[in-house]
């Protein structure tokens, strides 16, 4: 019996995130059929099977990874032709017992943002360095947690071409907490408040609310451990997902260039519309 370790990549859109869930497509009721239909597994419970994390609906991943005890042969293939072509297992490792997939060392969010949406990038880079260190978050999640006390290691806000990328890394976060802290720099970036107010929404009992931004922008991009894993990433898998991820850029791209085209057209039909 060895215990297995797969890291999971997928496109989120058409998913309730990756927990399951009764009566809705989640990630991790794909993964368990194809573990199961591949002779990998008979259930969860059996398995032991566990999740590093759990992401919301909408929300994407490179770098999600589970655990299982199996005594078959891992073939990587094999397990992504069971699944949908928007979810692939992109490598896999043998790991010692007492492997827990649950805790890493740091997990990584990136927040990906038109520069459109972006007033005042300097502003917004200030205000990312109030949420470094170790502070009580309870404003930036959606229910009470029993330790709202997080470490954030980082928090990164760069540029490239037309996006804005907001990258944070720290080793948890509670339920909404990377898509609030993404609301709170949009609402610097816009002149709502200043890089110095943030720190007033951190280690308080004060009880303010935040809409968390859109999750379709956030992707878990990858974990580390506290332990060396060999990880063998399938070329053929990567391959796979970018031709996945290629196909939707093209439809996302065809369909804005016809609601751009549409856009015009009705705005030459307004301009025939008579004076009041």
């Amino acid at each position: 019996m060895r215990k297995i370790l797969l890291r999971v990549a997928y496109i989120g859109t058409g998913y309730h995130g990756f927990q399951r869930q009764p009566d809705v497509p989640t990630v991790e009721e794909k993964l368990l059929d194809a573990l199961k239909e591949a002779g990998l597994i008979e259930g969860p419970w059996d398995s032991r099977f566990q999740i590093a994390g759990r992401t919301d609906r909408g929300v994407h991943a490179l770098g999600n990874y589970v655990t299982f005890f199996t005594e078959e042969d891992v073939r990587v293939n094999q397990i992504n032709d069971l699944l949908p072509a928007d979810i692939r297992v992109l490598a896999w490792a043998s790991v010692m017992y007492p492997f827990k997939v649950r805790y890493p060392l740091e997990r990584h969010y990136r927040y990906i943002l038109h520069r459109d949406h972006v007033e005042k990038l300097d502003a917004m880079m200030e205000a990312a360095g109030y949420f470094r260190g170790t502070h009580e978050f309870s404003n930036f999640s959606k229910r009470s947690e029993r330790n709202p006390v997080r470490k954030v290691n980082d928090v990164r806000v760069s540029s490239s071409g037309e996006a804005v990328v907001i990258d944070v890394y720290g080793e948890s976060f509670l339920w909404q907490m990377v898509r609030k802290m993404v609301s709170v720099l949009l609402r610097v970036s816009g002149g709502e408040m200043s890089p110095e107010e943030v720190a007033s929404l951190l280690d308080t009992e004060e009880r303010i609310f935040i809409e968390p931004a859109p999750p379709g922008n956030l992707i878990l991009m990858d974990m580390k451990y506290g332990v060396k894993i060999k990880l063998r990433h399938d070329e053929y898998a990567i391959k796979r997902f970018m031709s996945q991820l290629e196909a939707e850029f093209m439809e996302y791209r065809d369909m804005s260039m016809v609601r751009g085209a549409m856009l015009d057209a009705a705005g030459e039909l307004k301009q025939m519309l008579p004076e009041d």
